[in-house]
């Protein structure tokens, strides 16, 4: 019914793995289909989260129920993630705003987590009409996130990369739509 405690617990079982957390996405499976889910990925510091929060935003001013996953790489050393994409996220965070999720990659390459693609089934199936992915600031051949969502945003900043780097394969080449941001900066 869209409960936040019941999705946080749910989702925290999804990403330990339980016996309990596959029983439940089989029962909410005939649920989802409906929402929209767009990725948002691009290279590390090009304002993803900052993207994601005014994304948010404008459709929850349309009334438009809103979730965000947000993936953080975790520390190859101590197993840790910071999970603070959230901290830059404060125009919807709270009751009333989107439901904000931080997930660590847990050492999975290519921009997202394992869990992610459950994740998304869960909010999809709770409601939410638009479902946005961040990706862990993602290289030239993170690409997950293509298969998952049905609309890539490649954000991008003036200053990174050269000619031939639009001529090569990866990231580039997955973008529905293309944000430039940082305009302000001298480059």
């Amino acid at each position: 019914a869209g409960d936040r405690r019941a999705l946080a617990r749910l989702i925290s079982r999804i990403e330990n793995d339980g016996q309990e957390a596959a029983e439940a996405l089989s029962a909410l499976y005939p649920h989802t289909g409906q929402a929209h889910i767009v990725g948002v990925t691009g290279a590390p510091g090009t304002g993803k989260s900052t993207l994601v929060n005014a994304l948010a935003k404008a459709y929850r001013a349309q009334d438009v129920r809103v979730g965000i996953i947000a993936v953080d790489p975790t520390s190859p050393f101590s197993g840790g993630a910071l999970l603070g994409d959230r901290i830059r996220m404060p125009d919807v965070a709270g009751p009333d705003g989107a439901f904000i999720r931080s997930v660590g990659s847990r050492g999975f390459a290519g921009g997202i987590s394992r869990s992610v693609r459950d994740i998304v089934k869960v909010l999809d199936a709770s409601g939410h009409d638009l479902i946005l992915v961040e990706t862990v600031g993602a290289g030239q051949s993170e690409v997950d996130i293509m298969r998952l969502a049905h609309t890539c945003i490649v954000n991008m900043m003036p200053g990174m990369g050269d000619d031939i780097q639009i001529n090569k394969a990866g990231i580039l080449e997955i973008a529905d739509i293309f944000t430039l941001n940082k305009m302000d900066l001298p480059d």
